[in-house]
């Protein structure tokens, strides 16, 4: 069965609904991109639609100079938020966004600040798509005690979802896979949840899971012209799995738009 997410977005969208009071203005988020390629492109442009839609500002400024660019939109007073498009280009790694971005203005949650504060527990901004994950992990099961396999580690969806699974009342226990893993898909048979976050078209099929499994699918893919997640979706038949797209990308994008009211009603927050 597919795993509905109706109720966490909506649950969100309340959240963002009580932080529009407490901002009296349109707040303003800039999307940084170094050489857009056309999936990039295609992303900004749902990005705009996605902010239109919940009265953001969204400003898309092509940057000749990352870095640079990081520094002035820190520093700008009307930059309540700051978003930086992937894939990077020019040689600008994620090291260099995390190093140089704003914390208090860092609504992906990859800030060296942010990041570091979700390993002590405090989750700040965290990265958007782990939150999901975690999410709707919770609004399933309780995870208390539970077994999870994370397959990927990422610093934006493996690494720091294994972080906030395993914090105190939380209470998951967590195996982080890869593709290099040996005997990856016994790993993953033993797990009351699969997180698949790959990136690679419809990789986890049934002989990675049993049957009743929580599968959460990470993944977006472009197959034949279509989205394709990292999981194949006759999965469904056996095990409940979020489903791509309109699953854990739906999530992820709710709450990157409510990151950027919490950053602009946060601006003499502690963060």
């Amino acid at each position: 069965m597919l795993i509905e997410v109706k109720d966490i977005i909506d649950e969100i969208k309340a959240e963002i609904s009580s932080l529009k009071e407490k901002v009296p203005y349109e707040p303003k988020l800039v999307s940084l991109v170094v050489e857009p390629d056309e999936s990039t492109k295609s992303y900004l442009n749902s990005q705009k639609r996605n902010a239109k839609k919940y009265g953001i500002n969204l400003e898309i400024v092509e940057s000749n100079d990352l870095i640079n660019d990081l520094r002035k939109y820190n520093e700008d007073d009307d930059t309540d938020a700051i978003f930086i498009a992937r894939p990077l280009k020019k040689g600008y790694t994620e090291l260099d966004i995390a190093k140089y971005i704003n914390p208090e203005k860092d609504v992906e949650g990859i800030s060296l600040h942010n990041i570091g504060s979700m390993f002590y527990e405090k989750e700040l901004f965290v990265p958007c798509t782990a939150e999901a994950v975690v999410k709707i992990i919770e609004d399933t099961t309780d995870v208390k005690g539970k077994n999870i396999v994370i397959l990927g580690r990422s610093t934006t969806v493996g690494k720091p979802a294994a972080i906030m699974l395993q914090r105190h009342g939380r209470d998951a226990t967590v195996t982080v896979t890869h593709t290099k893993t040996n005997n990856l898909k016994e790993v993953t048979k033993k797990a009351d949840i699969l997180v698949a976050a790959i990136g690679k078209a419809n990789f986890v099929d049934r002989s990675f899971v049993k049957e009743g499994m929580i599968v959460i699918d990470v993944g977006i893919n472009v197959l034949n012209g279509k989205i394709v997640g990292d999981v194949d979706k006759d999965i469904s038949e056996i095990c409940k799995l979020t489903p791509v797209p309109g699953g854990v990308g739906s999530v992820t994008t709710a709450i990157l738009m409510r990151n950027v009211f919490r950053a602009a009603n946060n601006k003499k927050g502690d963060l």
